[in-house]
């Protein structure tokens, strides 16, 4: 079993589902409500460990009812959570809006999340103990730079998701075995807009990337090899939050257990599709057995 650890977001999603989002100055009646456990780091450690990985969380829940439920959440995927910290006043939260096409807009408040600008005691030998460390950007950004560079000093693979995106410091990115934006965040991040393109312009900065592509699966590029890409499955999308989490999370498995980039790919884009089929994030990831009989 492959060990993960996560230092990342936690957030409650709160979500509305309409038949079209509503337009600036718009107002629209939608169909139902729901509070559902997420945020990106949390959404990538319930994949993780529903994938099949030994998964630890680093970060912070509130001193809220949200808080607690987060932590549930957690602990009932299997996640360890021994050094996720309570900090005084609200969780975070996302609060997200979901169309009839599964396509959904989200608005982000760090609540909690917002105080870990930096590694605490404990963390660091947690990372050492892991063959990967999956970060994301809605931590502050010191407290990400300081779990890339612990990983580094002890030869932990990092694996980076762009998200929000953000202008990523050098430091960074010397930290980052493996990059994983989706097209857009690609596009932002390079200004280009061809993922191709964009794949060879963030190889001058990490060794490896992936870019998800949503529908269309995924881009693989390293230096020095040819890039391809590998489908995913033809699915209809019900919601499609949580959905490059779960991709990420299932990625991180397969690779910690050794499988070939593109076996892996294709088997994070099944955990992916499997997810967009079902309303919510962390309630719509699926379990090993569903992945692997796809």
């Amino acid at each position: 079993m492959t060990v993960i650890a996560v230092l990342g977001s936690t957030n409650m999603d709160l979500v509305a589902y309409v038949a079209n989002a509503p337009k600036r100055g718009e107002t629209v009646t939608g169909r139902e409500f729901r509070t559902i456990p997420g945020g990106k780091g949390a959404n990538q450690a319930v994949a993780a460990a529903r994938a099949g990985g030994d998964v630890a969380m680093i970060g912070a829940v509130g001193s809220d009812e949200f808080g607690g439920r987060l932590r549930h959440t957690l602990v009932s995927s299997g996640v360890d959570t021994d050094l996720l910290r309570t900090a005084e006043g609200p969780s975070g939260t996302a609060h997200i809006v979901v169309d009839d096409e599964g396509g959904n807009s989200i608005v982000v408040i760090p609540g909690a999340n917002g105080t870990v600008t930096s590694l605490a005691p404990g963390d660091e030998a947690l990372i050492a103990t892991a063959d990967t460390l999956l970060l994301q950007l809605e931590l502050p950004l010191s407290a990400v730079l300081d779990g890339a560079e612990a990983a580094r000093r002890h030869g932990v693979r990092t694996v980076l998701t762009p998200s929000p995106t953000q202008p990523l410091p050098p430091e960074l990115l010397a930290a980052t075995d493996l990059l994983v934006p989706n097209e857009h965040e690609a596009a932002t991040l390079t200004g280009v807009a061809d993922p191709h393109a964009a794949a060879e312009a963030l190889l001058r900065q990490v060794p490896e990337v992936v870019i998800t592509l949503g529908s269309a699966g995924s881009l693989y590029a390293s230096r020095g090899t040819t890039p391809f890409t590998v489908p995913a499955p033809k699915v209809t999308a019900v919601d499609t939050t949580g959905a490059g989490d779960t991709f990420v999370g299932a990625l991180a498995v397969a690779l910690g257990e050794g499988k070939p980039m593109e076996q892996a790919l294709a088997w994070a884009s099944a955990a992916a599709a499997l997810c967009v089929q079902r309303p919510g994030a962390s309630t719509s990831m699926p379990y090993r057995p569903e992945i692997d009989a796809s």
